[in-house]
């Protein structure tokens, strides 16, 4: 039986970053411009500090500024917002991220409310939200807007194939069926309520799984030959009972790949498929909102 082709994230994220390189470049030369992003971590979450420092450390390599906040999970909150209203000043920060999960104390929407939606590089504020909805030009989260490059350079064009997304968060599940829909696939949406999701599933061209559930979607829900888009992340005990044992995890995604890749056409394997994608379009984003900042 052939096996699904895998669909390879981190070669396409490599290949962005190399081409963001040479734009950065061309913006100091032709126009004096350096594109800045600045991260805000609060906390000390052991996962947002490794992200943190995998942005920063990729953001440079591109050229740009990088700058990083580091709060205690004891800041007030209006501390918090009043930094972020500083780097909305900031003419030399083009982008804000504020790192999530915040500390249960701090109000995740009223901070991100606070970003201006021109700086916005998580794609989260409700303006550029509003704005992906009506099909106008916004900043798109990172992860769907990855997600769709990986679809369009396995695809082609995706005018008319069936999508189905299984995941309704702002992060990933409602901006991704923005995004199929700009490409005119006819998209489902799809949660973990759904009445017989299997079934739907399988009427799937395109299958997104962003529900947070770990190898949820089994082999004999994918149409055979479809395309399937893993956006899960998952710690789960390790093969070994020995390793387990002792704490030992391993990653997997909201689908089940060992039996999906036997039945799909193409896949993204967890890790290596959608992850590298999501900071690679962190840089690309906040290339674009320079550019627009300064009416490039």
């Amino acid at each position: 039986m052939t096996e699904a082709q895998r669909i390879d994230g981190k070669a396409f994220a490599d290949s962005l970053r190399g081409r963001l390189t040479q734009e950065v470049a061309a913006l100091k030369r032709d126009h004096g411009l350096t594109p800045g992003l600045a991260v805000i971590l609060v906390g000390e979450d052991p996962a947002s500090q490794i992200y943190v420092r995998n942005k920063g450390l990729q953001t440079e390599a591109c050229g740009m500024l990088s700058v990083t906040h580091r709060l205690s999970a004891t800041t007030p909150q209006a501390e918090l917002v009043a930094l972020v209203e500083a780097l909305n000043a900031d003419a030399t920060i083009h982008g804000i991220l504020v790192q999530l999960p915040l500390p249960d104390s701090f109000d995740s929407d009223a901070v991100i409310a606070a970003i201006d939606p021109a700086k916005d590089v998580d794609g989260l504020h409700v303006v550029n939200a509003g704005l992906l909805a009506t099909n106008q030009p916004a900043l798109t989260p990172c992860t769907p807007l990855g997600s769709m490059l990986l679809l369009k350079d396995a695809l082609g064009d995706l005018t008319g194939l069936h999508a189905v997304v299984i995941g309704r968060s702002n992060l990933v599940g409602k901006p991704i069926a923005q995004l199929l829909l700009q490409a005119n696939c006819t998209v489902t949406m799809a949660h973990s309520r759904t009445r017989d999701l299997a079934a739907l599933c399988r009427q799937a061209d395109i299958l997104v799984a962003a529900v947070g559930r770990p190898e949820m979607v089994r082999g004999d829900w994918i149409k055979p030959g479809a395309t399937v888009i893993d956006v899960g992340i998952n710690r789960v005990p390790a093969r070994d009972p020995a390793l387990a044992a002792e704490g030992k995890t391993r990653v997997v995604g909201d689908v089940a790949f060992d039996e999906a890749v036997k039945v799909a056409g193409q896949i993204t394997p967890v890790p290596g498929g959608v992850g590298p994608m999501t900071i690679a379009c962190l840089l690309q984003n906040t290339v674009t909102a320079a550019k627009r900042i300064a009416k490039i």
